[in-house]
């Protein structure tokens, strides 16, 4: 599905990419429990979660389907994926963590729920990616998906240094050719790859207090590489809307949200497998 390689992600991976993970995982846990419960998330169900990061989701996908269920995770990142390893064993909960990206899943008809969540706007081509997820679905199984439309955020009260981030990850994203916006449009990629029954929810968790605050400080340091490298802001501008948005967090009067999330879930018919819109191009 195009290139995907480690320069395409406009946020740190390895080490420092798994702290903000944590924080993230922490904070969006409450709606995406919601989400799995309201797709019917159940004891022996196999699971797939595409670009899983630290495991996560993966681990929480593992207890639900239980000892006859099965939980796997998908990942280019080797970091994170020993990490996810070694939670699941310190959790003692049993899910299979592999080094891999969608454009290399080759698995058909194998799974009953494919997740992803955050993956898809990074993408060159999203719609492909969904191919390949509805692709490794059994005939019934469900694509479940979770994007962001990043113009969607808002603070209260306004912040300058808020809206100068909101604007340079969305051009951080689009220089590497992803979509920060893309979650509008999940719904019309879900249909054009086949699936049926397509739903959506819009989330958007706001905060007053709590580590939620914290995302946009510490996704504005993680995207800070990439923002500089660009030529999108100098490292004293990126210095100056971190602090900024570390006093503004720190007020118990302000608001800050997350993206704009859009859930959205589909089917792969039972009456056959959806057909590629494309071919995949090869690995390079």
């Amino acid at each position: 599905m195009g290139r995907d390689r480690s320069n395409d992600y406009v946020l740190r991976t390895g080490q420092q990419g798994a702290k903000r993970l944590r924080l993230l995982a922490r904070v969006k846990w409450p709606t995406t429990k919601t989400l799995l419960r309201r797709v019917r998330l159940r004891p022996g169900m196999s699971c797939l979660d595409v670009g899983c990061g630290i495991g996560a989701v993966t681990l929480q996908l593992a207890r639900r389907v239980g000892p006859t269920g099965r939980a796997v995770g998908i990942d280019r990142d080797e970091h994170c994926l020993e990490i996810a390893r070694q939670e699941a064993g310190r959790q003692s909960v049993h899910a299979d963590f592999r080094a891999m990206s969608v454009s290399e899943l080759q698995e058909a008809a194998v799974y009953d729920l494919v997740y992803g969540r955050f993956l898809l706007s990074h993408l060159r081509e999203a719609g492909q990616a969904i191919e390949r997820m509805a692709l490794a679905d059994r005939p019934g199984g469900l694509v479940v998906v979770e994007d962001i439309e990043f113009a969607g955020h808002f603070s209260f009260p306004k912040c300058p240094a808020f809206d100068r981030y909101v604007s340079l990850y969305q051009q951080a994203v689009e220089r590497k050719g992803g979509d920060a916006n893309i979650g509008p449009r999940l719904p019309g990629l879900f249909l054009d790859a086949g699936l049926e029954q397509v739903e959506l929810e819009v989330v958007q968790p706001t905060f007053r207090r709590g580590p939620g605050k914290r995302i946009a400080q510490v996704t504005m340091e993680h995207i800070r590489e990439a923002v500089v490298e660009a030529g999108l802001a100098s490292p004293g501008e990126v210095d100056a809307v971190v602090a900024d948005l570390d006093r503004f967090a720190r007020d118990p009067r302000t608001l800050l949200s997350l993206p704009r999330i859009f859930q959205v879930w589909g089917r792969r018919p039972h009456a056959g497998a959806p057909a590629l819109q494309s071919e995949m191009p090869p690995q390079t």
